[in-house]
């Protein structure tokens, strides 16, 4: 058996443990808990975990945040949602009932940390050139379909970003398409998972993202668990 079915065995056999500690049982005491950090990275960025304050700009670009806040909540969602799926279904595929899969994810939380991207404006043809951005926190974006696909640069000079030659146009810094997070639990069988459990969890977790409605920015992602 190679390591990636023994630890995902190993989650199997801890959840079906769990079932003689759910419901009230497996709770760790208030204020303890269990916590493992993660990074997800080589995704490329959608639009929707950028943001853009000008009015016109959902209009040419469907599915662009329209604040900071609606930026992270996608994230936020979409990272949470995608852990709770697989924990799940391995508790389907364990056979636990639908109360014991209920207490298990009642007793977890996904926190993530994500430098989102402002957008004065944006360029979605070949044939669009983009003002530059004085400002290094209100950096011009380049669209294609919903994708992100590069910025125009901050520099002194008035001239526009010229999408045909791509002058002062540059690749989306790492930082905007790096997340980090934590998973935390006070359920107490989860909270004795080890890293290679979580790191079964997470690579499940990505594997889903890449099938999913999101899978063209995340089919090439990597997600790397933290910790001992």
């Amino acid at each position: 058996m190679n390591v990636a079915r023994l630890s995902t065995h190993l989650v199997t056999v801890s959840l079906l443990a769990f079932f003689s500690t759910a419901l009230g049982c497996g709770v760790m005491p208030a204020g303890q808990g269990s916590s493992r950090p993660f990074t997800l990275t080589g995704f490329t960025l959608p639009v929707a975990m950028v943001y853009s304050p000008k009015a016109d700009v959902p209009f040419r670009v469907p599915g662009i945040a329209a604040n900071q806040a609606a930026a992270r909540g996608f994230v936020q969602r979409l990272v949470m949602q995608i852990v709770i799926d697989v924990l799940e279904r391995q508790g389907r595929s364990a056979l636990l009932p639908d109360a014991v899969i209920s207490a298990i994810l009642s007793q977890l939380s996904v926190e993530h940390h994500l430098r989102t991207m402002k957008c004065e404006d944006v360029a979605i043809t070949l044939m669009e050139m983009v003002g530059n951005a004085r400002n290094p926190s209100q950096r011009c974006i380049i669209v294609s379909g919903n994708t992100v696909t590069g910025i125009c640069s901050k520099m002194a000079a008035a001239a526009p970003c010229n999408m045909p030659t791509r002058v002062k146009i540059t690749d989306v810094p790492v930082k905007y398409t790096t997340i980090s997070g934590t998973v935390s639990t006070t359920n107490i069988i989860m909270a004795n998972w080890s890293k290679a459990m979580w790191q079964s969890v997470l690579n499940r977790a990505v594997r889903m993202l890449a099938s999913g409605p999101n899978g063209m920015h995340f089919f090439s992602a990597s997600a790397t668990v933290g910790g001992n």
